[in-house]
């Protein structure tokens, strides 16, 4: 659960928030026009992701083997956390290699995640799983917001000038303390966990493990509602990814300032936490598929809006739209993919639900980025995910309930 709160940190500061932001105010201030800095950030996801999605796999068996996955967990952390706190000593103005170390940023903390989310056998009975779980996913918001609020007084304070720091060295003290906090709060995890269950090691554990990730996509392929909901999950998560990770970077292009940017970010990791209970209740009542619908209405309603959007009113409507939905479709989608796989082979369907999740954050960003760069405008980049969303619910639609569905 620590490992949750330390990591939670980069996903608010450096993928959403304070980082495109920084980068943002880098490439103006090297000459680089507004819509095409959104476009290499989108370009820079989709690389980042792409890389990932290529990996994951394989890295997701490998993990299976005795005595491998702790060893996997710390190359990738470290070089996560490392990376993080190196993009503080970037050189001013240095546009390009901020975007390289990101992307090794970004492998280091999706890929310390595929061993991470391993490791749940290993810590609990399968009774506590979802309490667990789901403990380490609260702790992981409020974990988050506790670095983003010191990061952000930080900022605030050499903006007012109350204490003697240049803006972009208060800005860059944001990414070592969330490369600190993320490193401080994985030892608890790097001391007490351990891995019990494993597969024995083969004489080839890259072809065993291809050789397995083959046998389950053969599985999925008999199974064709599963296949179908993850070709539905496949484009509308792409769109809620690519909102998360290109917010900043759209309200930074609309002239919002760092700070209403900022507080905007926190007040939404705030709201987005009640309203994925409520996602929860509210499918009891009304079925999780409806709510599914509910959760892809709103973002394309946040996707036609964002066109429209001109002030900073309208930007804090926009994120408190994001926050009522994020969590809660984010959630459901995973309860309903375990209603619809074999039971007795959840965990290996479990792992092509997060292979169609890592290539799907490739589509979106590298869609914002072609549009923004093509119209000249990173409105229409943002509106162009309408796509995905449209095209998620209509293949949702081909998807059974859960209850009426033998698979």
């Amino acid at each position: 659960m620590f490992y949750d709160w330390g990591n939670s940190a980069y996903s608010i500061i450096i993928t959403t928030a304070i980082f495109p932001i920084f980068f943002k105010s880098v490439a103006t201030d090297a000459g680089i026009e507004a819509n095409m800095s959104t476009a290499y950030l989108g370009y820079t996801v989709a690389i980042a992701t792409f890389i990932l999605a290529m990996i994951g796999p394989i890295l997701g068996t490998i993990a299976d083997y005795r005595g491998l996955k702790k060893k996997f967990f710390f190359a990738f952390f470290f070089i996560g956390s490392a990376s993080t706190v190196s993009l503080a000593f970037v050189p001013e103005g240095s546009w390009l290699p901020l975007l390289i170390i990101y992307v090794i940023t970004s492998i280091g903390f999706h890929g310390a995640n595929i061993f991470y989310d391993a490791f749940l056998v290993d810590v609990t009975s399968e009774e506590k799983m979802n309490e667990v779980s789901a403990r380490g996913f609260g702790l992981g918001y409020i974990g988050s917001v506790i670095p983003f609020v010191i990061s952000i007084a930080i900022i605030i304070l050499s903006e007012k000038g109350v204490i003697p720091l240049p803006m972009a060295i208060a800005t860059k003290l944001a990414f070592v303390i969330t490369g600190i906090w993320w490193f401080t709060f994985t030892i608890p995890m790097l001391r007490n966990v351990v891995q019990v269950y494993a597969i024995e090691r083969e004489p080839n554990i890259i072809a065993g493990s291809f050789r397995r990730l083959g046998n389950t996509f053969k599985e999925i392929r008999k199974h064709r509602t599963v296949f179908i909901f993850l070709l539905a999950y496949f484009f509308y998560i792409d769109g809620v990814g690519t909102i998360i990770s290109m917010s900043t970077a759209y309200g930074s292009d609309l002239g919002i300032g760092a700070t209403d940017l900022l507080i905007v970010l926190l007040v939404t990791q705030i709201v987005a936490a009640p309203f994925s209970i409520i996602y929860g209740k509210l499918a009891h009542k009304f079925s999780i598929k409806a709510m599914l619908y509910v959760g892809i209405i709103v973002y394309i309603a946040i996707c036609i809006y964002a066109f429209f959007l001109s002030t900073t009113l309208d930007f804090w409507i926009l994120a408190m739209l994001v926050a009522t939905s994020q969590g809660g479709i984010q959630a459901l989608s995973r309860s309903y993919f375990a209603q619809l796989v074999p039971k007795e082979k959840s965990n290996e369907f479990f792992g092509f639900y997060h292979i169609f999740g890592k290539f799907a954050s490739v589509m979106g960003p590298l869609l914002v980025g072609v549009t923004a760069q093509m119209t000249g405008s990173s409105a229409y980049g943002v509106f162009s995910l309408v796509i995905l969303f449209i095209i998620g619910g209509l293949l949702l639609r081909m998807v059974p309930k859960p209850e009426s569905q033998l698979v």
